[in-house]
């Protein structure tokens, strides 16, 4: 598949998925177009049966070093995204998802990124850990953190019920 192809058919996937790692609509096209750069010097190299793990991981990669990199000041800011319901959701669904992706925002950058991976990509354990060049193990660590850190969360007690560790 060629490039410009592969960027038109997955292209707003992957914005999807950036946006939710990062919350924030510009930081998201950002992620996006930094690993897109960095993968177009790489295309011919790329195993095209693997193209979207090899594109995930670089938007991941880009997500992670900005964390790290991101001043105190600077805060997420944006429209969430809309990662599925039908549009005529009541007034309390809606603002139960918002609380819930405020309070993912929250999370410590490594769990966030399990949990995105785990349950908005539905990918497996040791996928997930490829991404992160970390053990099965080591994920599922993150992902019962962040998801007893969801649980513990006031906004959420009672209100939404956070997903049972798998």
């Amino acid at each position: 598949m060629e490039f410009d192809d592969y960027v038109l058919t997955r292209g707003d996937a992957l914005l999807r998925f950036a946006h939710v790692l990062c919350n924030d609509a510009q930081r998201a096209e950002d992620l996006v177009q930094e690993a897109l750069v960095r993968c177009h010097r790489r295309w011919r190299r790329i195993e095209h049966g693997g193209l979207d793990a090899y594109v995930r991981k670089a938007i991941l990669r880009q997500y992670l070093s900005w964390r790290r990199r991101r001043s105190a000041e600077e805060g997420p800011a944006g429209d969430l995204p809309c990662a599925g319901g039908a549009p005529d959701q009541g007034i309390e669904a809606i603002g139960e998802r918002d609380a819930m992706w405020r309070l993912l925002a929250g999370l410590p950058r490594r769990q966030r990124a399990v949990l995105v991976l785990r349950y908005y990509e539905d990918l497996p354990d040791a996928e997930i850990a490829g991404l992160l060049n970390c053990s099965a193990a080591t994920v599922r660590v993150h992902a019962a953190r962040g998801l007893a850190r969801l649980r513990r969360h006031p906004e959420l007690t009672g209100r939404a019920e956070v997903v049972e560790d798998a």
